[in-house]
């Protein structure tokens, strides 16, 4: 009987110290998605409209990304729904051509219906390799325009990469 108190307790224990890494990973991710929003929104004030307008959006504050010939990124990020956090995703992307770097972005994608949110949720949504991102430089986000239900910006952070590259972006949601 005092074994089976004690394996309980020890699920008990790495349970909970589960539940507690992640949630420090979460709120250190929303501590740095919304350094990112204010860094995006000194970079371009036109960007607010985007963040007062669409229906939701996700901002990926750390992506890493690189490759020479094969490459990949990978980051996470936090999902808002009328400016309140309402979950947590994750980005990851695989592609082969013409690369070679490694580089640190910022990205956000605006989702400009609730249609197009709930497809992201849904886990269907998955960007091809015709749509581009907006790199955000003041006055970029103004002529920015919705393409199949969303926009993407993208804020370079560090190093650089040179890519011509035939690849997608597939996501995760998972709510709070």
């Amino acid at each position: 009987m005092k074994t089976l108190k004690s394996i309980i307790t020890l699920f008990a224990v790495i349970i909970t110290c589960s539940a507690y890494t992640q949630n420090s990973d979460d709120k250190r991710i929303m501590a740095d998605a919304d350094k990112a929003k204010a860094k995006f929104m000194s970079m371009d004030s036109n960007i607010k409209s985007f963040f007062n307008d669409s229906a939701a959006y996700v901002i990926f504050p750390n992506v890493g990304k690189g490759g020479f010939i094969i490459g990949g990124a990978a980051g996470n990020g936090v999902v808002y729904e009328n400016g309140r956090a309402i979950g947590m995703a994750d980005l990851k992307k695989l592609n082969v051509g013409l690369q070679a770097g490694g580089q640190a972005i910022s990205e956000v994608i605006f989702f400009e219906t609730e249609s197009d949110l709930e497809e992201f949720k849904e886990g269907n949504f998955e960007f091809t390799a015709g749509l581009s991102a907006v790199v955000l430089e003041s006055g970029k986000a103004k002529e920015a325009k919705y393409k199949d239900g969303v926009a993407v910006f993208v804020m370079p952070k560090a190093g650089i990469m040179a890519e011509a590259s035939v690849g997608g972006q597939k996501f995760d949601y998972e709510s709070f």
